[in-house]
């Protein structure tokens, strides 16, 4: 038997024990994370940090979040930098990272951890949520992570973990209180910041949703979806209702001296405060125009194809024309060079949009 599984597999240890055990040898090394040998050694996890990763991390993978998260630092090394940064550069910071709310709300509480608490995060769940765009999964974790409170941590890996664990039938979302029950009983008052991230290190390395490596699971002897051999059945989730498929048209126009038509969004709403090319009136609710008729001007707009993008809750197919002008002065908009594209704050479907009506527009990959 190896080290590892032997350190996992006393039958008196506690489900808490059994893990941490398996975390120290296992955990993964990541930008934002204190390891069990330093933490031993003495030293804390930055709230900062813990905050900002825990932000980004929401929807979104460990790889894709580790080279926002290393430009935001180096940008903005404090909290209070971030709060004094204009608007704009931490949108143009955030393009491509997607779920363009999270962005406005980091702003907003990085401005009131700056103002109202002198640039110090509260250090409990409770005024943790307090603060503008932290919820109950963001409180608890900055909690038990940056200040070691005994808080109870849910995100999809620890929920995955949760209901192999107690093979709990109920469907997701509404068996999510009865699993945060269970992840609060499971928590230890000593080291719960390092119990929620090997949670949710389990989850992502071994408990994955499909061939999970049970063999190397620390909680192997106890996991009761592993003893009816269905693990992979769990969680179990109710039916997913078709995304609804929204219609609109988006206008790129180009002057001969390669500038580019633009336009901000408003500051609410999806895509809120992010730069864009200008689009018909399509929403998550509703269809927007789809014919050159829509145009921000009259001219021999061309047809440059159709994209595709899905966000969270319906799909948007826009209808792409281009147009070669002259600039002239567009109500709300204006004309920025293509070569400087990459530094304005374009989301992925803005992106997608200009590249079908100009294929080099960008160097990074769409998908």
């Amino acid at each position: 038997m190896t080290l590892s599984l032997a350190l996992t597999s006393d039958p008196g240890a506690t489900h808490a024990e059994k893990l941490l055990a398996w975390y120290d040898r296992h955990h993964r090394e990541l930008p934002w994370r204190t390891s069990p040998a330093a933490a031993k050694a003495g030293k804390r996890a930055d709230p900062y940090h813990v905050w900002l990763s825990e932000v980004m991390l929401q929807q979104t993978t460990v790889q894709a979040v580790k080279p926002y998260f290393e430009k935001f630092l180096a940008r903005w090394p404090k909290v209070t930098d971030l709060a004094a940064a204009p608007s704009e550069d931490v949108m143009a910071a955030w393009a491509g990272l997607g779920y363009y709310a999270r962005a406005r709300n980091l702003k907003k509480c990085a401005e009131a951890v700056a103002s109202e608490h002198g640039g110090i995060f509260p250090d409990t769940e409770e005024g943790l949520r307090a603060l503008p765009g932290i919820g109950d999964y963001t409180s608890a974790a900055v909690a038990a992570i940056a200040f070691n409170r005994p808080s109870a941590v849910m995100d999809g890996n620890v929920e995955r973990v949760i209901s192999r664990l107690f093979a709990i039938d109920a469907p997701l979302p509404g068996s999510k209180p009865v699993m945060k029950a269970k992840v609060a009983a499971l928590t230890p008052t000593d080291r719960p910041g390092d119990f929620a991230q090997a949670m949710m290190d389990l989850g992502a390395t071994i408990c994955t949703p499909k061939r999970p490596a049970c063999a190397l699971c620390p909680f192997r002897d106890d996991c009761l979806a592993l003893s009816e051999h269905d693990p992979e059945r769990f969680p179990v989730k109710a039916a997913k209702k078709a995304k609804p498929v929204r219609y609109g048209a988006a206008f790129v126009a180009v002057t001969d001296d390669g500038e580019i038509l633009l336009r901000r969004r408003i500051e609410s709403g999806l895509l809120g405060g992010m730069t864009e090319v200008p689009t018909t009136d399509w929403t998550a609710r509703m269809d927007g125009g789809t014919t050159p008729d829509h145009a921000p001007f009259a001219g021999d707009w061309q047809p440059s194809g159709t994209i595709v993008h899905v966000f969270t809750h319906f799909e948007l197919r826009l209808s792409v024309f281009r147009i070669r002008t002259v600039a002239q002065a567009i109500n709300g908009g204006w004309w920025e060079p293509v070569t400087n594209l990459e530094a304005q704050a374009l989301p992925t479907v803005m992106k997608k949009a200009i590249t079908a009506a100009i294929p080099l527009a960008f160097t990074k990959s769409l998908n």
